[in-house]
């Protein structure tokens, strides 16, 4: 599977030419517009790697050995605001361990050993769902999430040693974070690597721990993050921010923090991919001769429908551009107004005598 072919463009094109195909697959084949969804995934995790140059220079240079980094289910591999499909539980706050793209490289392509101990000081990887209004989806917007995570020490800056102190290289491994292990069967003696013991597999250890760390260069801590909520933004949809997962051990990499999006259902306007559907009562009288009626928009505003003489129940008007932004891209969805005619319970003698006039005449 080519990601080229998949979006339709050739090796040599530009970002802004895999934007536009992007947008123009994405909404052939949206699920929610009855597309395939199998074809919708293929067509979002292409577009994942080569809107991102770094990706995309990986991708051309060793091809899709790596499934685009993902761990599973395209919840890794984000640029910027990116989606995917999620499983976990709503209102919880989980951690997960994507690791960095990076190590596997190393690791299959040399300094194996490197890249386990960068691995295990490397920090978590933090979801957290969020919910939203679907007014919010209009327009960029900023939300405020506290974490509760392993921060930074202060006092030796991540370093895990106590300030104007140094680190040296382990005495036991002579930095290379194994030793030599004896071990006797009854079949002879055997020598294996192991971890070492005195500085868990890491080469150095500092001359003095921080007496706040206690060596680790991290603490437990709040963070206040700020984060933008793109336009046209949708449900299980993902927003990765980089760095701002747990610290790492010692200086190390922090992980990266990934927000999951739940968008409310609203009590009048439904969402369908970038299209809002509504429903509008109009009496019989309307129906018949016509009429402008107001609808409030879910912007707020109101706009005049022009009601068509002889309209029957079930009539879909279409409303242009005043649907839900679309996700990274220009322009709107449209709004649909279904017309539903009115039948009265309750009717004065006045009235009545006005329909009974008009069955006389046919109607």
């Amino acid at each position: 599977m080519d990601y080229y072919e998949i979006l339709g463009v050739t090796r040599s094109a530009s970002q802004e030419d895999i934007k536009k195909a992007f947008h123009k697959l994405a909404h052939k084949y949206h699920p929610d517009k009855g597309g395939d969804e199998k074809k919708f995934k293929e067509i979002n995790e292409a577009y994942q790697v080569l809107s991102d140059k770094q990706k995309r220079q990986q991708y051309d240079q060793f091809g899709r050995v790596f499934d685009n980094g993902q761990p599973g289910a395209g919840a890794d591999g984000f640029s910027g605001f990116n989606w995917a499909w999620g499983n976990s539980a709503r209102g919880e706050e989980t951690e997960f361990d994507f690791g960095d793209i990076s190590d596997v490289f190393e690791e299959f392509f040399g300094g194996g050993r490197k890249s386990s101990k960068r691995d295990s000081r490397r920090g978590k990887d933090i979801q957290v769902d969020i919910e939203i209004n679907l007014e919010r989806t209009l327009k960029e917007s900023a939300e405020k999430i506290e974490l509760a995570k392993q921060v930074v020490c202060q006092r030796c800056n991540g370093s895990g040693a106590e300030p104007e102190t140094k680190i040296k290289e382990c005495f036991s491994c002579r930095g290379t974070g194994q030793v030599q292990q004896v071990k006797k069967t009854v079949f002879g003696s055997y020598t294996t690597l192991v971890t070492c013991p005195e500085c868990k597999g890491e080469g150095t250890i500092p001359e003095k721990p921080c007496n706040v760390c206690r060596g680790e260069g991290r603490i437990k801590g709040q963070e206040t993050i700020e984060v933008a909520i793109p336009a046209g933004i949708d449900t299980n949809q993902v927003i990765r921010v980089d760095g701002k997962g747990e610290a790492g051990k010692k200086g190390a990499k922090s992980g990266n923090l990934f927000i999951r999006i739940f968008v409310k259902q609203h009590s009048v306007f439904e969402r369908r991919g970038d299209d809002l559907f509504a429903e509008r009562e109009i009496t019989f009288s309307q129906a018949v001769l016509g009429d402008k009626v107001e609808l409030k928009t879910l912007e707020g505003t109101n706009i005049l429908l022009q009601v068509p003489e002889g309209t029957e129940s079930g009539k879909i008007l279409r409303i242009s551009g005043k649907g839900i932004p679309h996700f990274g891209g220009y322009g709107k969805g449209n709004l649909y107004v279904e017309l539903k005619v009115k039948t009265p319970k309750k009717l004065n003698r006045e009235q009545k005598k006005l329909l009974d006039e008009l069955r006389k005449q046919g109607l």
